[in-house]
């Protein structure tokens, strides 16, 4: 399955994943970590283990920078 992601205030990623696959494992696909983002479906956040149901989805990360 081909997923398009949009990281917001980001890039957008093309990504393929296997069937099965759950937005914990399309988050780890576009490069993070499922406790530092959430995957928006239409607006809406969508469980980490949910299998993935939609070609365009928002990632929306939770936690971004640290100290300097």
């Amino acid at each position: 399955m081909h997923v398009t992601v949009t990281v917001v205030g980001g890039d957008e990623h093309d990504c393929a994943l296997e069937d099965g696959a759950t937005y914990a494992d399309l988050i780890r696909a576009v490069g993070y970590h499922p406790q530092e983002a959430s995957v928006l479906v239409d607006g809406s956040p969508v469980p980490g283990d949910r299998v993935v149901d939609a070609e365009r989805v928002t990632l929306l990360r939770l936690i971004k920078g640290g100290a300097s």
